[in-house]
């Protein structure tokens, strides 16, 4: 449950990632790099690769993050998790992901208050057109606008 054909990035939109092209042109911006980490299935593992991911933007000293994730459902508890770990280290995050209306969070928390939803389809449901509902041009400069509103806030 969480990815299905809409929701998959293909190998091209990994070369092609909306995200890493507005990060990296914009000026304002110090574009440190893309993280990238599973879904354990562990429960475990889960905190684990949340609190790790958080530390490493932390010993990084970023100044914000934008988190996203391609899947939904049991995907969005680990998303939840490295959303809270990295907000109880006061960066900044702002999500991309999925929701539609059949994919809203099975558990959300105060950090996860700026979240960018991908949803592309009218019925607002994961669909079965490969990459559909995956990010945009518009979803990330939506992400970063908000990015940035949150690290001005913060400082």
């Amino acid at each position: 449950m969480g990815i299905g054909p809409s929701t998959k990035e293909t190998s091209l939109h990994m070369f092609r990632d909306p995200l890493v092209e507005v990060m990296g042109e914009d000026t304002d911006v110090d574009f440190v790099g893309i993280m990238v980490v599973g879904t354990p299935d562990d429960n475990k593992y889960k905190n684990l690769v949340g609190q790790r991911a958080a530390a490493w933007c932390e010993a990084m000293r970023v100044d914000g993050v934008i988190l996203s994730a391609d899947g939904w459902g049991n995907s969005h508890v680990d998303y939840a998790n490295t959303f809270e770990e990295i907000g109880k280290r006061g960066i900044p995050t702002v999500g991309v992901t999925f929701n539609g209306v059949q994919a809203k969070f099975v558990v959300t928390n105060k950090y996860m208050d700026t979240i960018v939803d991908i949803n592309k389809s009218e019925e607002g449901i994961e669909t079965e057109v490969v990459g559909e509902n995956n990010v945009d041009i518009v979803d990330a400069r939506k992400a970063l606008v908000f990015l940035k509103l949150k690290m001005r806030k913060a400082k």
